[in-house]
């Protein structure tokens, strides 16, 4: 016998990382050496300071027990504390933060608990395929795509978003073109979030992966009527541990708690009290030594992949956030991926990010310099 799936779940095409992920398995599966560029998980590990932290935590039995799904206070409390230190954002633990699985579960249940279906959520165009796929559509919303053009780079434009929305992501440090959004353009957004009633949900994953004296801001700084998404995972390498918040208005943050306690019982008490260890490292807006310690390391593979890149006649731009590069390629993006692939080289094609991202490409510096090195000559050989 065989099942029919939901008509939601018909809707969602494959998930681009899966699809990658397979590819991937099979050329491995033939022998060939890859060099993946693919996926965005950090190779750096976890800091010592937290996998000690994380080992003392899961031998007191105490934490061997269920968690709450809004999370353990101390843990929100941590949050609320980081916030005022980094961002000069003052919260309230109790109303205003909940702990999440990773900011993803985060950006999908927050759908769950405001979309009808019909209503028209807001998704930019390229951006993180959960916006639309696991958040909007899951949720029989219909996703609106909004385009994220070079020319404006790569920006929300404010002035033409449609006002029908029930709901937006932004996404800055943006996933994945690595562009920035100046205090003018988050208090923009704010300000038309207000006058339109529209949802504004922030997805900040990456802002502490930044470059060249960029500070990435809250857009809590500029408004408290939006929720803000962010996560371990990028900031501290801790991709496997999938615990993440999300901080905001009080109605917003009620509404995510009260389907995540039909839906889960919290990240790991172990868990979240390694993730106050990792908070705690940071004593005022500036970024503790082993963030920033990853920074220059990503930086230096930033740069070496740039300059590869440019003799090879790619135009691209070192950005100032994230560990992405996004540059054209003046081909099908599909094409020019297969064509890496085929010399062990593993790079996502922007077309799996939106329409918007046909001809482009994107790379996660998640590999040493030697090894990118390496990959450009292999690049060099097949194009």
């Amino acid at each position: 016998m065989r099942h029919e799936a939901a008509e939601r779940v018909k809707k969602i095409p494959p998930y681009l990382f899966a699809d990658i992920e397979a590819k991937v398995r099979a050329k491995k599966a033939e022998g060939i050496d890859i060099i993946d560029f693919g996926i965005g998980d950090p190779d750096i590990p976890t800091p010592d300071e937290i996998v000690e932290e994380l080992i003392k935590q899961v031998k007191d039995p105490i934490n061997h027990q269920y968690s709450t799904s809004a999370g353990e206070i101390e843990t929100r409390r941590a949050i609320a504390e980081w916030y005022m230190r980094r961002f000069g954002v003052d919260v309230d633990p109790e109303k205003e933060v909940v702990i999440t699985m990773g900011s993803k579960e985060g950006l999908v249940n927050i759908c769950r608990a405001f979309i009808n279906p019909g209503d028209v959520v807001l998704v930019p165009d390229p951006a993180y395929p959960v916006y639309a796929q696991g958040g909007a559509l899951l949720s029989e919303g219909i996703p609106v795509r909004v385009p994220l053009l070079p020319e404006n780079n790569f920006l929300v434009d404010v002035d033409r978003l449609p006002e029908n929305g029930k709901m937006i992501f932004v996404n800055y440090p943006n996933n994945p073109t690595g562009a920035v959004a100046s205090r003018e353009f988050l208090k923009k957004i704010v300000e038309w979030g207000k006058e339109t009633g529209t949802i504004i949900c922030y997805d900040n994953a990456y802002s502490e992966i930044t470059f060249d004296g960029y500070i990435a801001p809250s857009i809590l700084e500029f408004g408290r009527e939006c929720i803000e998404f962010g996560s371990f995972s990028k900031t501290f390498n801790m991709t496997g541990y999938r615990i993440g918040y999300a901080v905001g208005s009080e109605d917003l943050i009620s509404g995510l708690k009260k389907v995540k306690s039909q839906v889960d019982s919290g990240v790991p008490k172990f868990i979240q009290k390694a993730a106050i260890k990792a908070l705690k490292e940071y004593e005022c807006i500036g970024r503790p030594a082993s963030v920033e310690r990853n920074c220059e390391i990503y930086k230096g593979r930033r740069d070496a992949f740039v300059t590869g890149l440019r003799k090879l006649g790619f135009r691209v731009e070192p950005p100032l956030g994230t560990f992405y590069l996004w540059f054209p390629v003046e081909e099908k993006s599909m094409e020019f991926s297969k064509k890496l692939l085929d010399v062990g080289v593993v790079v996502t094609p922007g077309v799996g990010f939106g329409e918007y991202g046909e001809g482009y490409v994107r790379i996660a510096l998640t590999q040493p310099v030697s090894r990118i090195r390496e990959a450009l000559e292999r690049m060099e050989r097949v194009l």
